[in-house]
């Protein structure tokens, strides 16, 4: 599955718009917007969509000049499946290029086991959707652009925070020519990243938790007469690796112990073929694309989650908020119901062109439960699996007490399913930002 070249006509240049007050209601001499989105992920994007099409006028900056980037998240679960359908958007996501996910597998020595079974959901979305991150953005801009009040400014890196008595009043940014330019908002909200600008800049303080592991991201080629659309992982041996059909390749994520990256790498690539080949019985021609250490990319893996999203003009949410471990790939999806929640709580107040630090603390009351709880089953992960596996402590023929229920109980792989692939209050698409297919088509 190879990225799509061809962009969706989604920047538009700055809009001529009747000027916006200041909190102590004078002209604003920089540039207006109602609401400043920084980062164009699925937070940032999601965000933009539905505050367009509550009516508010909405700048979403993003720093680089397209989404295609390797080896982000790129599942997308039936809940963001059930919201596209609520914004009309489900059937231009399934023209999309897809791989259905059914069921999650591991393998511990010999031993199978089912971790989660999304056929056991209930709606019409019984799976995960397996789609490149840029094609679910590209659509997700392609639609926002269709709004009068929604402007995606590529290519525009935010360098900081615009204050003004005592509350954040903006941005200040680097375009496209590299001009330094400040663009001043009512409400700034950060949706970029684990590396935040804003949450940064705004002061805002985490509560950081330790993980087992770093990941290594390589690409392996399939063998002919594969079968698409499985993830599985495998783990033995002191060694850990999952890996996810691509259509044309497998995306494999390999676990190291925390920290060990420049020391592993000091072995020859011909180490980490050969455990590659032993962990899925892959070919050396499979194995060709990892011809050196420079096709093997490191994911310095996080976990936090801040303990105030916000402060007087800005609120971070996703990964700004929240840096979730990789287990799952649950992060874009808790990102994306973060904006669904965050939009229902924030159009009116923009509409009026204020908002009160109340509703930005209503705003994390609603999504902290979800993040605590995700985190939390993404620790129990942590310990009951990937830190024996990484030890070799791990051994199928005395399997943790969960996975030994999962053999024997099938009906708790759909309760695994569902805390995975719709987990704890799912938010569904505010009346103001639905739309009936034949209106988005």
């Amino acid at each position: 599955m190879q990225p799509s070249h061809e962009k969706p006509q989604n920047a538009r240049s700055p809009q001529t718009q009747p000027p916006l007050k200041n909190p102590e209601g004078r002209d604003c001499e920089a540039e207006q917007t109602q609401c400043c989105v920084v980062g164009g992920g699925p937070a940032g994007m999601m965000l933009g969509l539905l505050l367009a099409r509550a009516g508010v006028r909405v700048t979403v900056l993003e720093k680089h000049r397209d989404f295609l980037r390797d080896f982000r998240g790129d599942t997308v679960h039936p809940s963001t499946l059930r919201l596209l359908d609520e914004l009309g958007l489900g059937e231009r996501f399934a023209r999309l290029p897809a791989g259905h996910l059914e069921q999650m597998r591991i393998q511990v020595g010999g031993t199978t086991v089912v971790m989660a079974d999304f056929r056991r959901l209930r709606g019409p979305h019984r799976h995960i959707a397996m789609v490149p991150q840029w094609d679910f953005l590209d659509l997700l801009a392609a639609a926002a652009a269709e709004e009068p009040s929604f402007d995606l400014r590529m290519c525009s890196e935010v360098t900081g925070l615009r204050t003004g008595s005592g509350r954040v009043t903006g941005v200040r940014y680097r375009d496209v020519d590299g001009v330094e330019r400040e663009l001043a908002a009512p409400l700034t909200v950060g949706c970029d990243g684990r590396w935040s600008v804003v949450r940064r800049a705004a002061g805002l303080r985490s509560i950081d938790f330790e993980l087992p592991m770093d990941v290594w991201q390589v690409r392996a080629a399939k063998a002919d007469g594969a079968t698409d659309g499985e993830v599985f992982g495998r783990f033995g041996g002191g060694r850990a690796a999952v890996t996810m059909d691509r259509g044309d390749y497998y995306q494999t994520a390999y676990l190291i112990p925390k920290g060990h990256d420049e020391a592993l790498r000091a072995q020859d690539i011909s180490v980490f073929r050969a455990q590659l080949a032993e962990l899925f019985g892959w070919s050396e021609e499979q194995l060709e694309p990892v011809r050196s250490w420079d096709d093997v990319k490191l994911l310095r893996t996080e976990m936090n989650r801040l303990r105030r999203w916000y402060g007087e003009g800005v609120l971070c949410i996703g990964d700004a908020a929240h840096v979730m471990s990789p287990v799952g790939g649950v992060g874009v999806n808790i990102a994306v119901q973060d904006a669904v929640a965050a939009a229902r709580f924030l159009a009116e107040p923009l509409r009026r062109g204020h908002v009160p630090t109340s509703v930005l603390a209503k705003i994390q009351r609603r999504r902290s439960l979800p993040v605590v709880v995700a985190q939390q089953s993404q620790r129990g992960e942590h310990e009951m699996l990937l830190r024996p596996a990484l030890d070799g402590t791990l051994d199928e023929r005395k399997l943790p007490v969960l996975l030994r229920l999962l053999r024997r109980f099938p009906a708790l792989r759909g309760l695994t399913g569902y805390i995975g692939g719709i987990g704890i209050r799912p938010e569904r698409a505010p009346a103001f930002a639905r739309r009936s297919p034949a209106r988005v088509s």
